[in-house]
């Protein structure tokens, strides 16, 4: 017994390093609306068409990936595919940098389509890979991926925030390309966790289980709060400096700030959640959230932006912490398609959500921007308790 004790400590520090394969994730996610102030769309609302554009073509890319990833994984396995992945998002933040304005808006929505494929290959890749960290704790895995995903959204925000006058757009796009390069070296020079081999769900299995009342409702909560959350995180520079008067500079700081606030309320919820009621937890997050949205729309000053930011940021982040384990608690196995699967849709929802703000904003006013979290923070409510009511019902 005592043999074994070492080879567990390894694989737990595998499964970490397979984790911390999220951060450049939330990297590539975060880009887009840390990058839009950069591009100068904070200047003419005639614009927000093609932020909208910018996100759908993201969404859209991530979508296609799911194909192109089943092809890659059965010639090569998930080495080559994270090295695929970033190496082919390295490329295309550089050419990113080559068509920035005033280059036409289409190159960019190519370039944003080609950066969601390498988002989703990357994503499929590392849940072939985090297995194992898993099978040994299906809900800690899941926060800490949640952690090492907002730490890559925070890096991609102050990498922005802080060459903004520095440099121009290009040179801050070159800049932000070496991330997924240094990644790419690493998966290069040090193989990721094997997938492990134990007796998993057929594909069969694993659709069945999605098509379940419990999946289905864990997929369209995670795409719905997915979907408040980076309705803020697209938008909230644009929304700062448009109606705050806050400089591209301030506002990228205010975004970082939510990111910041996102990431401690995790920690911070992770450690409670055995302690606090998983009801009253909700109720509260729910009304910071709400409160926070009031803030963004009435605010005139940077405090109360930052205000807004905060209890927004703190009252979503007790949401991810809540499904992670109730999803560890469902489905206590690993099937990397079915966790896959969930993960790109909330991500597609994620997207969805500030694209349709875009096309709103274009005609309504950047002012939309806290309009559709605002109803949202209700929906992933009514799911939650849809949640809670169908595993009464259930006895799982």
């Amino acid at each position: 017994m005592a043999s074994a004790h070492p080879s567990t400590g390894i694989r737990s520090s595998a499964g970490g390093k397979a984790l911390a394969g999220f951060l450049l994730s939330g990297f590539l996610m975060a880009l887009l609306g840390a990058i839009l102030p950069a591009w100068g769309y904070h200047r003419d609302p005639a614009d927000f068409t093609a932020v909208g554009n910018y996100f759908l073509s993201l969404a859209v890319g991530i979508v296609a990936a799911s194909a192109l990833a089943r092809r890659i994984m059965a010639w090569s396995g998930p080495r080559v595919l994270l090295v695929f992945a970033c190496v082919l998002a390295c490329l295309t933040l550089i050419y990113l940098g080559r068509v920035s304005p005033p280059a036409s808006e289409w190159w960019r929505v190519l370039g944003l389509l080609v950066l969601g494929v390498s988002s989703g290959l990357l994503n499929m890749a590392l849940f072939q890979t985090i297995s194992e960290a898993y099978q040994a704790d299906a809900a800690d895995a899941a926060n800490r991926g949640g952690i090492w995903y907002g730490l890559g959204c925070l890096v991609a925000t102050l990498l922005v925030a802080g060459t903004f006058y520095a440099y121009t757009v290009s040179n801050i796009l070159i800049f932000m390309a070496v991330v997924p390069a240094i990644f790419a070296v690493i998966y290069i020079r040090r193989s990721p966790v094997a997938v492990a081999e134990v007796a998993e769900p057929t594909l069969r299995q694993a659709l069945k289980d999605f098509r379940s009342p419990g999946a289905m409702l864990f997929a369209a909560l995670l795409f719905f709060q997915f979907g408040n959350e980076w309705s803020i995180a697209g938008w909230l520079p644009l929304l700062l400096i448009r109606r705050v008067g806050l400089s591209p500079e301030a506002a990228l700081e205010t975004l970082a700030f939510y990111w910041l606030c996102l990431m401690a309320g995790r920690l911070g919820a992770v450690a409670i959640l055995h302690r606090v009621r998983h009801g009253r937890l909700l109720a509260g997050s729910v009304v910071s959230a709400l409160f926070g949205c009031l803030l963004l729309l009435t605010t005139n000053n940077g405090f109360g932006a930052a205000s807004g930011a905060f209890f927004v940021g703190t009252g979503y982040a007790s949401i991810y912490p809540l499904v992670a384990e109730a999803i560890g608690r469902r489905f206590p196995y690993y099937h990397p398609g079915f966790f896959n699967g969930i993960f790109s849709l909330a991500l597609v929802g994620g997207l969805l959500a500030p694209a349709t703000v875009g096309y709103a904003a274009a005609r309504m006013g950047v002012g939309v921007v806290v309009g559709i979290p605002f109803m949202g923070s209700f929906m992933v409510m009514a799911l939650l308790a849809g949640i809670w009511l169908e595993s009464k019902v259930t006895g799982r």
